[in-house]
């Protein structure tokens, strides 16, 4: 009788042992795929933040309210402060005022000012150089935002924290 006991015993304890492996592997499943959605996650709101533009304009300024669609319509997230004085944000970011605009952009550790096209805006990020960023300085008619009957010739230039500049593209 104590043999069959054993028996029972063995056996039931490998059945408890199959069963508690079979929920560790579950476990260790479940985990493995909530670790894999969170780090999808957190990998798609990295690019997502890596294309957004956070661009600072006046409440009244209508051109900056259209140079905003442009970045939207080409594909950017934009996010709009507005401010009354531009003055110490353009300070900050080390716009020289031969180069300023209605508004100023950063994006990914570059200032964007003025009414640069999307398309430059790309490019920057692709190239990747050594300035601080991009610069159509003014409000030439025939610029993003800035579209009219006569447009205007106008250059993108770069501009680094010394106040250098050199020619970007021309439009």
């Amino acid at each position: 009788m104590k043999h069959n006991t054993y028996r029972a015993d063995k056996h039931g304890a490998r059945q408890q042992e199959k069963k508690t492996n079979l929920f560790v592997a579950w476990m260790l499943a479940a985990l493995a795929s909530v670790a894999m959605v969170t780090i999808g996650v957190v990998l798609v709101q990295g690019l997502a933040k890596a294309a957004d533009i956070i661009v600072y304009k006046s409440p009244t300024c209508g051109c900056c309210g259209k140079w905003v669609e442009h970045l939207e319509a080409n594909g950017f997230s934009v996010e709009v402060k507005q401010r009354r004085d531009l003055r110490p944000i353009k300070q900050q970011l080390g716009v020289q005022p031969a180069l300023q605009s209605c508004h100023t952009g950063v994006i990914d550790g570059y200032v964007i000012e003025g009414h640069v096209p999307a398309a430059d805006i790309r490019r920057l990020l692709e190239q990747r150089p050594a300035v601080r960023g991009l610069a159509v300085p003014g409000m030439p008619i025939g610029s993003p935002g800035m579209e009219g009957p006569h447009p205007q010739p106008y250059d993108v230039v770069t501009f680094d924290v010394d106040g250098n500049t050199r020619t970007f593209s021309r439009h």
